[in-house]
């Protein structure tokens, strides 16, 4: 959920970030991740609940180059990705033969996130 949280501020602080010709698509997608991020982190902290804990208030750290050339939005938004690629192959290293539900949550949201993943790879292909 912390995670999700930092990928609502990290979207779209990039999405404020982004200049040149490209501007509005880049923009729209940035928005667009950041209102994603958001509602995996309503959706983590609804199973949180759910499972009798307390969702967090916290966010996870975001490391930022300060570098915002599109080149390097991108590239940053795709190591997030792929760290929640990571993070959710854990949940569901911890889940799996315990709840069929919450593997069945964790194998979409890596889903989910491969995909955000190779469409940044694709993004970035014209970067070479």
């Amino acid at each position: 959920m912390e995670y999700e949280l930092a990928g609502v501020v990290r979207y779209t602080h990039s999405s404020m970030m982004v200049t040149g010709p490209y501007r509005l698509p880049i923009v729209a997608f940035l928005k667009e991740q950041a209102t994603e991020s958001l509602l995996h982190a309503q959706q983590a902290g609804e199973l949180i609940a759910g499972l009798d804990g307390h969702p967090s208030q916290k966010i996870a750290k975001i490391e930022e180059t300060n570098r915002h050339s599109i080149k390097d939005i991108l590239e940053e938004g795709l190591g997030h990705e792929l760290h929640a690629v990571s993070l959710y192959k854990e949940l569901l290293f911890e889940v799996v033969d315990k709840s069929i539900y919450l593997e069945e949550y964790a194998r979409s949201m890596i889903g989910e996130e491969e995909q955000h993943s190779l469409e940044l790879k694709a993004m970035l292909k014209d970067f070479g």
